[in-house]
């Protein structure tokens, strides 16, 4: 068994898998690392090794691994920057700062393609890199996500003021808006559609129509709409984590 650790600033996203078949056998999303170590305890075989991926300080990722070590006797494999991995070569001029994340989802898209990709990532941000089809990253793009456009507006416009509960059911349509959080609500989805489709007329201006498109993060079904022909993958930082840090 494989834990396997997606840390952010506010959650950890986690996963057992079977090594053999990668198989997912549990997961979830937790507040802290003391919630992590609550809801492996409750599984009924504990995880022998462990992979990570961390946008936490050095010190917050190691304090988890040394947690993890305590309760179950495992030592932790981190993911770390790289020039390459297998076929796929970082295209930042310093490669290192690129973040683990959009390298890791690129990793995965690319592996998952077999071939040139649009890998896109709808989270706190939205991200799009570019892979050809020899595995060279060409770089790409990034602009504030769903959370930050709405905290954005929220905080800078005094009239603007909702909870989550109305933002949530004013996505049950794209119509225009008639009222403040449906007009914010879904001009921010249509923002985050016009990004996904301007990063797929550079890639038809790169490749024609040779590529796979890939999205990923909590916001992706948002988008999904906008670019039919898209393959959903939610887990496609973990499939890259494999790939950078292989523990078979």
């Amino acid at each position: 068994m494989i834990l396997e650790l997606d840390c952010g600033n506010s959650f950890i996203k986690w996963r057992i898998v079977r090594s053999a078949f990668a198989t997912i056998v549990a997961g979830g999303v937790v507040d802290s690392d003391q919630a992590l170590v609550v809801a492996i305890k409750a599984l009924a075989s504990p995880p022998e090794r462990c992979r990570l991926v961390s946008v936490r300080s050095e010190e917050e990722t190691e304090s988890l691994g040394a947690l993890l070590s305590q309760h179950f006797g495992i030592s932790v494999m981190v993911a770390q920057p790289a020039r390459e991995v297998g076929s796929v070569r970082n295209g930042y001029d310093d490669y290192q700062r690129l973040g683990l994340d959009r390298w890791l989802a690129l990793l995965g898209g690319y592996h998952l393609a077999k071939g040139a990709c649009l890998v896109m990532d709808f989270g706190t941000a939205a991200k799009a890199d570019f892979v050809a089809a020899d595995g060279e990253h060409l770089g790409g793009y990034i602009c504030p996500g769903m959370p930050l456009m709405r905290s954005q507006l929220r905080t800078h416009t005094r009239r603007i003021r909702y909870d989550d509960a109305s933002a949530e059911r004013a996505l049950s349509s794209m119509t225009p808006g008639r009222s403040t959080v449906e007009a914010v609500e879904r001009g921010c989805v249509h923002m985050l559609q016009g990004f996904a489709r301007s990063q797929i007329e550079y890639a038809h201006a790169l490749w024609g129509e040779g590529f796979t498109v890939l999205l990923t993060g909590g916001d992706a079904p948002l988008v999904q709409e906008a670019v039919p022909h898209a393959r959903v993958v939610p887990d496609l930082v973990f499939v890259g984590l494999a790939l950078a840090c292989p523990l078979d």
